[in-house]
């Protein structure tokens, strides 16, 4: 590996005689790892990450695109240090009712954050591009949390919600040293002129969501590289200029994680995943923006009622509100609307609550949101398990027969996990897996 000179230096001021073994961690293989869901009793090795309760290494990387399971939602494929979240939620903001994600996509922490968090909580997953954005929105939809909105904004654009969340998560972008092992372009993009532009976006960023986060709420601050501009210096400036108190957390017996007067680090040849860098922090400063927060009218929204929409498509009807979206109808917990109403009506939305389906003259199309929620009442779907064979055909969104089924929507299911829908004719079917899901690799 071809490192460039002058991050040589600085990473040999960083850790001294302890380089040379990074610099050969960062020539060895790079270690798969996933994050199961509890969709399913799913137990992918025996080999756990020791900071993530649903963390697992796998013994070698198989083709993630060709397995059903994955499409599902089943589990998420996330780099094993950037879990070390999990601690930081269960240590410091376990009961949080609302949270940021502020750079989500493509939604390895906005997944663990819903895992994390109690089902009540709302989590606003929000990308800046638009095309991550919508990458985002899918994988939070296939993993199956209902209190969900998948935004797409520049941090400035929250300054409408002024102390609003309990916690905001700020995975920043960086200059990816941390990712040499892993990605050869950011190799090819480091240089010291870029590590200063990233730490002073990284601030602009910050400050711009600061007012968002109540006092004494929660900031989670991270990075995937390794230079103290970008981390600790960047932490010791949140701390004086924008008000917070540094927090620690207990690593529960994993020496190998490194200590620092700032945070947390990981490096590849201490601990199994790539370098990443975490700390957390209590607002200790008050609200500046003296705009508060008005919850939404209600006496402007159009309800559905139940029976114009198939309710048997959730479980404890009661516990949702059902709004029609143009021809969408979504559904939201009664207990978050007003949250909901105002997250939407403030900022450009990408997904939001529980999309049912859509209708069409009289007819209503189930979607693929609700096939893969965790809401969805499974006792009252026909549902079809499909082999392999076949599930690998519908994820391409290709024709499948299903000969013994009823004529009307079929769900579709892979050992025992939804998969999509199809519209049964008798003598063919119309697939309904979303164009832009489906697989376009041959397999």
């Amino acid at each position: 590996m071809n490192l460039p000179e002058s991050f040589v230096s600085r990473t040999k001021n960083l850790l001294g005689d302890e380089f040379q073994e990074l610099e050969k961690a960062l020539e060895g293989p790079v270690p798969t790892s996933i994050r199961v869901n509890d969709k399913m009793d799913y137990l992918p090795s025996d080999e756990k990450v020791a900071w993530c309760e649903k963390g697992y290494y796998l013994k070698e990387r198989p083709l993630f695109t060709a397995d059903p399971l994955f499409h599902a939602g089943v589990y998420y494929v996330q780099e094993a240090s950037s879990m070390f979240l999990y601690q930081a939620v269960k240590q410091h903001f376990a009961n949080a009712r609302t949270v940021l994600d502020l750079c989500a996509a493509p939604g390895g922490k906005s997944t663990l954050l819903t895992q994390a968090l109690p089902e009540s909580s709302l989590l606003v997953s929000n990308e800046i591009v638009r095309s991550r954005a919508y990458i985002l929105a899918e994988n939070l939809i296939k993993w199956g949390n209902p209190n969900n909105v998948v935004t797409n904004n520049d941090p400035k654009d929250f300054n409408g919600l002024p102390g609003f969340f309990d916690a905001v998560v700020v995975d920043a972008p960086c200059s990816g040293e941390g990712m040499f092992r892993k990605d050869e372009g950011a190799i090819r993009e480091w240089s010291e002129y870029n590590v200063t532009v990233c730490a002073a976006r990284q601030r602009e960023i910050l400050t711009s969501v600061w007012d968002t986060l109540k006092t004494d709420g929660i900031l989670v601050y991270s990075t995937c590289t390794f230079n103290r501009e970008e981390n600790e210096e960047n932490v010791q400036w949140i701390c004086k200029e924008l008000g917070a108190d540094l927090l620690r957390i207990d690593l529960n017996g994993n020496p190998n994680i490194t200590v620092t007067d700032y945070g947390y680090r990981f490096y590849p040849h201490k601990t199994k995943g790539e370098g990443f860098f975490l700390t957390v922090l209590r607002k200790n400063a008050f609200i500046r923006s003296s705009q508060k927060n008005k919850k939404d009218d209600k006496k402007n929204i159009k309800f559905v009622t139940k029976s114009n929409v198939p309710t048997f498509l959730l479980k404890n009807i009661d516990r949702w509100v059902i709004l029609p979206e143009d021809n969408l109808i979504k559904a939201y917990d009664k207990d978050r609307l007003n949250d909901f109403m105002l997250i939407n009506k403030q900022l450009k939305i990408m997904h939001s609550g529980i999309l049912l389906g859509e209708t069409k003259g009289n007819d209503f199309i189930p979607s693929a949101c609700i096939a893969l929620s965790k809401i969805r009442d499974r006792e009252n779907i026909e549902t079809v398990d499909v082999d392999y064979r076949t599930a690998i055909s519908f994820l391409r969104k290709e024709a499948i027969i299903l000969p013994d089924s009823n004529k009307g929507y079929v769900l579709i299911s892979y050992k025992g996990q939804a998969l999509g829908w199809v519209k049964n004719l008798g003598n063919r079917t119309n697939n309904l897996y979303p164009q832009e899901w489906r697989i376009r690799m041959k397999i």
